[in-house]
């Protein structure tokens, strides 16, 4: 038997939320062979998850599932903070699209889950078992095995590498005995999902009153869910009575609005917990979404932190297994993800003090503050545009800084995505121009010219794409262009003022669109000498992958 036989997969996903599913079929594009197990025998049908940033909806377009998932969106979903007099004093309406998408969105999370669920059927290398209950497990220096309860059977499996995204209260994790430090509110949230909207206005209004704060949310398919601060003398019991839910809703609702005429989803009382694991990466296991950080709901950064992370982890674990790197590579998500994940938290703590104070003098003392501060524009479009929403941001990891830094390289950061035009007349997104994994972009010359032998294998057996960025009234000229190079047209002229602002003239770019270093034509070579090193890429002889 030869040592592939001796796996059942190269990957084993244990948790069918959004982060597995999306990690599941990354891997599914790259060929990679994965079992994905799930405790429950169905998805979770009921909505969790409200907002979806603009990172998040690039990771699911580069999955090639944007078109389905859109359907289930609502773009430009602002979020408004409104005082108990009812005050907007800070609202969020971000109206750029650097990444391709809006940066705020709502959605109905059970719809993309499945959506995600259904892409996984397009790869005959994925496999999924519901009702999965993972028992035991255990490494060593080849792989993991496992022990899985699937239809009334106990099965032995084997893996190379193993994915705990078995969300907050993770079984890996804790039997790792990974520390989860961190703190959970003393406060309790009640959380009320309606179908048929009774309010039906848009975006999200956080209503910050000391007595009692509490959110309405408007979410797609007629769906309204409001959010009540439950004090530390109440139970669920007593607030989901018909009384106490009469005198809750009256605080959103018309005045003498029948309840018994709601089409109540759910109602459930949660807290707000902000945790981090002190390790995302053991050996051949590597922790993922709320197995590896959970956090406060505030900015909506929970599912889409673990979006973040499934998008960077993914493509390294296939190229690992594909001999295109080594554990060096995978080394790279623990040095890169865990500091964002932790500013995500502190924002989301921070925007929660201010959203919900619970004594008058401060909520007053706020509402003061922010009347004075929205008469300072620049302020004003500070919170607007989200300009204090944490970038991902890799000073170590998977990058190589130029030789001066300076303090707005674009080196380590995620590259923009404007639409492009190729000779074909066809208008893309970037993204779905470039395709999948490593792209080599250039502004005006073709980077083929300065390549060495040495180079064009690293390329080439990255798969990476090469690919100069020209005026779009330009794309039909030829000139000194080898016929490895595709010519992309600067649909928007975005991409010109991009390279206009930073010194250097070709990216090498990552197949999550992050920039790996930035060069003149000249240091190119270097420059992709350097990542191969830090991929712990080896070539043979003939400048193939070994």
């Amino acid at each position: 038997m030869s040592a592939a036989q001796d796996f059942d997969a190269d990957v084993i996903v244990v948790g069918a939320g959004p982060v597995g599913l999306t990690i599941s079929n990354t891997l599914g594009q790259y060929g990679v062979k994965v079992l994905l197990l799930e405790k429950g025998e169905e998805l979770i049908d009921y909505p969790r998850a409200v907002g979806m940033d603009d990172e998040c909806l690039r990771s699911i377009q580069g999955i090639g599932l944007a078109g389905t998932v859109q359907q289930h969106l609502t773009p430009y979903h602002w979020m408004r903070f409104v005082t108990a007099s009812g005050r907007c004093f800070a609202s969020i309406e971000p109206r750029t699209d650097d990444f391709g998408w809006s940066r705020r969105n709502a959605f109905n999370q059970p719809a993309v889950d499945r959506e995600l669920m259904d892409g996984l059927k397009r790869f005959a290398n994925v496999e999924v078992w519901m009702g999965a209950e993972l028992e035991k497990f255990d490494q060593d220096a080849t792989g993991v095995s496992l022990t899985v309860q699937h239809k009334g059977k106990v099965n032995a499996l084997r893996c190379k590498y193993l994915v705990a995204s078995d969300g907050g209260r993770s079984f890996i994790r804790t039997t790792l005995g990974i520390g989860f430090g961190g703190f959970t509110d003393t406060s309790k949230w009640l959380v009320v999902d309606i179908r048929n909207d009774p309010l039906g206005v848009p975006n999200i209004y956080m209503h910050s009153d000391p007595q009692r704060p509490y959110v309405s949310v408007a979410l797609p398919d007629g769906v309204r869910r409001f959010e009540f601060m439950i004090f530390e003398d109440e139970t669920e019991e007593q607030v989901t009575t018909p009384e106490r839910m009469a005198e809750l809703l009256a605080k959103v609702l018309p005045a003498h609005v029948d309840i018994s005429r709601l089409d109540f989803i759910r109602k459930r009382v949660y807290t707000h917990n902000a945790r981090i694991a002190e390790r995302w990466k053991i050996g051949r296991i590597m922790l993922a979404g709320d197995a590896a950080h959970i956090m406060p709901v505030w900015q909506g950064q929970g599912y889409n932190t673990g979006m973040r992370d499934a998008t960077n982890l993914a493509w390294k674990l296939a190229y690992v297994i594909n001999g295109k790197g080594s554990d060096a590579l995978l080394e790279t998500y623990q040095s890169e993800r865990p500091l964002h994940a932790k500013a995500m938290i502190d924002l989301s703590v921070t925007a929660g003090r201010i959203f919900s104070p619970r004594n008058a003098f401060l909520a007053g003392l706020r509402d003061v503050t922010t009347w004075v501060l929205n008469y300072i524009p620049p302020v004003k479009r500070y919170f607007m545009e989200m300009r204090f929403k944490p970038m991902p941001f890799y000073e170590n990891g998977l990058v190589v800084h130029e030789k001066v830094r300076r303090k707005n390289s674009p080196v380590g950061r995620m590259f923009i995505q404007p639409k492009v035009r190729n000779r074909a007349g066809e208008v893309k997104l970037l993204d779905d121009a470039l395709g999948q994994g490593f792209a080599l972009l250039a502004w005006g010359a073709d980077p083929n010219y300065w390549l060495n032998p040495k180079s064009r294998a690293i390329l080439q057996a990255l798969g990476a794409k090469i690919v100069t960025l020209k005026p779009v009234v330009q794309i039909d000229r030829s000139v000194d262009m080898s016929d490895a190079t595709d010519v992309l047209g600067d649909e928007q002229m975005r991409l010109k003022e991009w390279f206009g602002q930073h010194p250097g003239s070709i990216v090498l770019l990552r197949p999550d669109r992050f920039v790996a270093g930035i060069s003149y034509p000249i240091e190119v070579n270097e420059l992709i000498a350097a990542v191969a090193d830090k991929m712990g890429l080896a070539l043979d002889a003939g400048g193939k992958a070994k």
